[in-house]
């Protein structure tokens, strides 16, 4: 749940541009994003009717197999439910996790693993299902004490800049997961070229190396697994990794500017 708070305190100050400009691969996000803390009993409902469809979905499976189980469900009832949107614009991670397991479950059903695998896949759903709500109620209350007129919508440094890189990476699989390649590959597109290439300039001068790696990253492994129909889970791991050079690109800056202002 730390991982969770920690990522909302960052994810909260975007949430405005994502209410003012509410158009996403499914459709209009809706007005309820705008006002969480009156929606939190709906969405709560909802994640109960979700999991229970899935619980649906599961038995059938094991009690008369894959083709009457019909697993497609699963994704017409995730994008059919308004917190789809509540947790898409608020924290993507989850976000991912959710889209995850749900292809975890298809997945598995289709290629006919045993009912212990997809109980596995289904578990791991039901704990980001939960995880999810804990995280749109934390923006509720967030929401409410930060309202969007008082969001800064100037430039960002450097640092910050970064911080937005690795959320647009987390929606990069998110939309991955979700089977919508058009949208992750324009969003890797983007975010190389209106925040990456931005921001290089001030990291090459503390490791050019880790600037080289990352467009190594932007531009060829990520781009040829997206257009190559890899796994998931192989493109969360080379997202982790570039995450991870992110981070330590943002220490570089942050530290950078700590002796900067020492010296003045």
């Amino acid at each position: 749940m730390n991982r969770v708070i920690n990522g909302l305190a960052a994810a909260i100050s975007i949430l405005a541009v994502f209410a003012a400009n509410p158009a996403y691969a499914n459709g209009e996000v809706g007005e309820h994003v705008k006002d969480l803390s009156a929606h939190i009993e709906e969405y709560s409902g909802e994640v109960r009717w979700f999991l229970d469809e899935a619980d649906s979905i599961v038995n059938t499976y094991a009690d008369k197999g894959a083709s009457a189980a019909e697993p497609g469900k699963l994704v017409e009832n995730w994008e059919a439910v308004k917190f789809h949107a509540a947790i898409e614009t608020t924290y993507v991670p989850v976000y991912a996790s959710i889209w995850q397991g749900i292809f975890g479950i298809h997945d598995a059903i289709d290629k006919g693993k045993p009912v212990a695998e997809v109980r596995q896949q289904q578990e791991a759903l039901k704990q980001a299902m939960w995880q999810a709500l804990g995280a749109v109620k934390l923006a509720a209350k967030n929401q409410a004490e930060q309202p969007v007129a008082a969001t800064s919508t100037g430039p960002m440094d450097p640092v910050s800049t970064l911080g937005q890189i690795k959320d647009n990476l987390d929606r990069v699989v998110a939309k991955y997961a979700e089977r919508d390649v058009d949208t992750a590959l324009n969003l890797v597109y983007d975010t190389y070229a209106n925040r990456f290439e931005g921001v290089e300039g001030p990291i090459i001068e503390h490791d050019a190396a880790l600037v080289e790696d990352l467009e190594k990253d932007f531009n060829v492994v990520l781009l040829k697994q997206l257009q190559g129909s890899a796994s998931v889970s192989d493109v969360e791991q080379t997202v982790k990794g570039m995450k991870s050079k992110i981070e330590r690109a943002q220490s570089l800056l942050a530290e950078a500017e700590k002796n900067r202002r020492s010296v003045f």
